[in-house]
């Protein structure tokens, strides 16, 4: 039981490191709109861009598709395998 609160606890801070990230990048992405050769917004998108895809392949090796189009496995739909990153159980 311990040890399974433990792995909820990682999925879930796990996925509040994605949130953030894709939230930053968001937002410079819309300051980029409106200033599009400012080099440390495109510096700090580029940094972000690629801590973001480091936390979700950690997600998706360690708990499976983050999204309905992450499925790698091309003998078996993995995204019905459960629980499902919003779910309760899952956090």
């Amino acid at each position: 039981m311990m040890n399974g609160m433990m792995q909820n606890g990682d999925r879930s801070r796990l996925l509040h490191r994605i949130q953030a990230e894709d939230f930053a990048l968001y937002e410079v992405v819309l300051y980029l709109d409106a200033y599009p050769t400012n080099q440390k917004a495109l510096a700090f998108y580029e940094e972000h861009k690629r801590l973001l895809a480091a936390l979700k392949e950690e997600y998706h090796q360690k708990y499976g598709p983050l999204t309905v189009y992450d499925n790698r496995n091309t003998s078996e739909w993995d995204w019905v395998k459960g629980p499902w990153p919003w779910e309760k159980e899952a956090n």
